[in-house]
């Protein structure tokens, strides 16, 4: 299990590098800066294959049975989503890489924590401890990151910048639970459905009002459309794929495991991007993976839900309660005849 742990959540890690990659070519090399243009793109994937499959479904599990019951939540749900990947990207423009990879980190803590009190799910001391050992190698690669001189330039407000990833990796914390919720309790299909369906419509607006000028000046070749291309392939299968990974494991586990990805990242940018090798890069991945490896050895439980104590004497107030439950009951009855005309009748 904890094999088959590891195994999938590189594979994600590899996901989300190929749209960083992606995403750093089209900026240095084209001058490309379209966040929100990039997740319309992925949004409108996931529309036409997954709300498609639930628009063909019928029943309870149908397009028009979700959006009557629970629309207003995946409102909500495709919001945080869709901010949650607006607010990193647009952040580094403010702050510096070591900032937003320091930063967040907040994210792991906030999920904890809403899984906590949401999904009830309680840790161990081994949890807690494997948690600290991947913070610490984020702050290895950090460092190995300062020491390549990855650092040169400072953004135009730090704080600003700060703030975007603080807020963003909350809203992370807040999809990627409703995600665990939704995925155990209701459908994978259901909530890519719905995500594709609100992200499309909440990106889309968001798109015409603060992208539609960079979106003019881009100067289409074939090499750019690729890279979109491979962007919005690796962004589609990171969507399909996490809630797959999910529950086989949790939200908090898949989280730890992809903070590979800007290693993963850095070893493309050895060969794309010309960046200078340090031997505390292997050493960081080697403590997030053994932090890891920590926390997929134990399994979290699930808190079970506290019964209410139930009342010992009726009163009066609850008299009418009390004989409808006796009503839904059904008595055990006894006829007795004997040789007289007299009936002799005994309930238990």
């Amino acid at each position: 299990h904890i094999l088959k742990t590891i195994i999938l959540g590189q594979m994600l890690s590899l996901f989300i590098c190929g749209t960083a990659v992606t995403s750093q070519y089209l900026a240095e090399q084209y001058q490309v800066n379209t966040p929100m243009f990039q997740s319309f793109i992925n949004y409108s994937l996931l529309l036409l294959v997954y709300t498609t499959m639930l628009a063909f479904r019928t029943g309870n599990d149908s397009l028009w049975q979700i959006l009557k019951q629970r629309w207003w939540k995946y409102i909500f749900l495709g919001l945080a989503d869709v901010e949650a990947n607006y607010m990193i990207v647009k952040a580094y423009q403010y702050t510096t890489l070591t900032s937003v990879q320091l930063l967040d980190c907040f994210g792991i803590p906030v999920l904890m924590a809403l899984s906590w009190f949401i999904l009830r799910a309680r840790y161990r001391l081994i949890h807690f401890l494997a948690v600290a050992i991947c913070l610490l190698g984020v702050g290895t690669m950090v460092g190995a990151d300062i020491l390549a001189g990855r650092q040169d330039s400072e953004g135009s407000d730090v704080v600003i910048g700060d703030v975007l990833v603080l807020l963003g990796a909350s809203l992370y914390a807040i999809s990627n639970v409703s995600e665990e919720y939704i995925v155990k309790n209701l459908s994978r299909v259901e909530f890519l459905g719905m995500v594709g369906l609100f992200g499309t419509i909440i990106s889309g607006l968001q798109l015409a009002i603060v992208e539609h000028r960079e979106i003019m000046r881009i100067q289409w070749n074939w090499k750019i459309a690729l890279l979109f291309t491979v962007f919005a392939l690796c962004m589609f299968a990171l969507y399909s794929f996490m809630p797959v990974v999910i529950k086989v494991t949790s939200a908090t586990s898949v989280n730890l495991g992809i903070l590979t990805a800007d290693l993963y990242s850095l070893f493309f940018g050895l060969f794309l991007f010309f960046y200078k090798f340090s031997g505390l890069y292997i050493l960081s991945f080697v403590i997030i993976m053994v932090g890891f490896i920590l926390y997929c050895s134990t399994p979290t439980r699930t808190a079970e839900p506290t019964a209410l104590p139930q009342p010992r004497s009726t009163g009066l107030d609850n008299a009418a309660l009390k004989l409808e439950e006796n009503d839904s009951e059904t008595p055990a009855v006894t006829v007795q005849f004997t040789r007289g005309e007299t009936v002799v009748v005994s309930t238990d």
